[in-house]
């Protein structure tokens, strides 16, 4: 009776969702957004920076930070639109004017914890034909990429490091991503502990369990 107790209690606690799940893995690399130059929402680019071809008068924003997956990644920080980026930046016969939003992520998101440079905006005039990448060249030099054409640094930040994994990256999942301007938001704000409500069915089951056997135990006295 006591094995089947303990049994139906740690059942429960899994079905409930109080036993932890093993951390999800996450890595930490530089996403790719665009945006119509009249603001709304960042999208995650469905290209690479070199593919893109944005047009004049369009926003790219590249983040950095830990994330599982493109559904997981999180967006650059701040409200800017293109009129704001580039209202100093007069449009030209043959070039294209594209707006630059660069945030280089959180303490959180930096592998030293170190707080990262602050995010900025530049407003690139390139060749009507350049694509996301040649924009991003034109004002945050120097860029670094791997063997395998995935963006790894944008102004030399991080400095070494490309994609790298991180295994059960709770702590970096742990910290607030949607900290200012329209970055995605955290959840509902739960804890992701089990509730008092939780806790307290789960000791009625382990009182009505342990009078079971006290009543199997009294029966066979």
């Amino acid at each position: 009776m006591a094995r089947l107790l303990l049994v139906v209690v740690v059942g429960l606690f899994a079905a409930l969702g109080a036993v932890p799940a093993q951390a999800a893995d996450g890595y930490r690399y530089w996403s790719f957004w665009q945006r119509g130059g009249d603001g709304g929402s960042w999208a995650y680019a469905t290209q690479g920076p070199s593919s893109a071809r944005p047009d004049d008068g369009d926003m790219i924003g590249f983040r950095f930070a830990v994330s599982e997956d493109s559904n997981d990644a999180t967006r650059p920080r701040g409200m800017a639109d293109f009129a704001a980026v580039c209202a100093d930046t007069p449009a030209t016969d043959g070039t294209k004017r594209v707006a630059v939003v660069i945030d280089f992520g959180t303490a959180a998101d930096a592998a030293d914890h170190r707080t990262p440079p602050a995010p900025r905006t530049e407003c690139a005039r390139v060749g009507a034909d350049a694509s996301a990448g040649e924009a991003l060249a034109a004002v945050a030099k120097p860029l670094r990429y791997n063997s395998a054409a995935l963006l790894c640094a944008i102004s030399g930040y991080p400095e070494s490091g490309c994609g790298d994994k991180m295994s059960g990256s709770v702590d970096a999942h742990a910290a607030p991503k949607g900290d200012g301007g329209d970055g995605k938001a955290d959840g509902d704000g739960a804890s992701g502990g089990p509730s008092a409500g939780l806790i307290g069915g789960l000791a009625a089951v382990v009182l009505l369990g342990a009078a079971a056997v006290w009543q199997a135990r009294r029966r066979r006295a």
